[in-house]
């Protein structure tokens, strides 16, 4: 589902990346993972069809599985700050937010910066602005919902899809069903297309 930010959003939030210049690449993005068993999955995907990804962690996961974060990184991936604990930033103090950033990026050495649920208040925003790049999405694909079919996942996917967009999937468990079906069909449509599946470097 293609997410399109209202103009007064964009004016508000300059530093916000919603999609990335460039004709023939698209950016596809995993959050809240490492995950045993699933980010084994996607990175054997990915790596059948040339692919190259960005994965936004958490810095607890981080923690629990390093070597399947230093797996990512090996076979070429880009990595993202997504918190450490996955805050919802609407109604928690600016300080403390920051403090769970920072933490994670003990653990995930990245500029890059995606704000779990994109709930994040623009006193937080400007804070972190000031040392990541804040990455979100202009495709949604909504592969966390348990209700959601699979077909309908992998149309969100790649209805209208066209360079520079950035793609949003799940390396959880609560995601497998749906991603695991629309991902691989998501990359064959997109070699149909010509576009290159790259990661972000900002």
């Amino acid at each position: 589902m293609r997410i399109a930010p209202p103009k007064f959003v964009q004016w508000l939030f300059p530093d916000i990346v919603w999609r990335i210049e460039d004709e023939d690449g698209i950016y596809i993005t995993f959050d809240d993972g490492p995950t045993p068993g699933v980010t084994e999955w996607i990175l054997a995907t990915l790596k059948k069809y040339d692919a190259k990804a960005t994965f936004f962690v958490l810095g607890k996961n981080v923690e629990l599985y390093p070597d399947l974060y230093e797996k990512i990184l090996s076979e070429g991936h880009s990595v993202g700050n997504h918190t450490y604990s996955h805050q919802k930033g609407w109604g928690m103090p600016v300080e403390r937010y920051v403090e769970d950033v920072d933490f994670a990026s003990d653990r995930v050495h990245s500029n890059l910066f995606r704000p779990p649920y994109a709930r994040i208040t623009s006193s937080q925003l400007r804070v972190v602005a000031q040392r990541y790049k804040i990455v979100l999405w202009s495709v949604l694909t909504f592969d966390y919902k348990a209700t959601l079919r699979r077909e309908t996942c992998l149309r969100n996917a790649t209805k209208g899809l066209r360079g520079g967009d950035i793609i949003l999937f799940h390396d959880s468990a609560k995601s497998f069903k749906n991603m695991s079906y629309a991902l691989p069909r998501l990359l064959n449509h997109a070699k149909q297309l010509g576009l290159k599946c790259r990661a972000i470097e900002l």
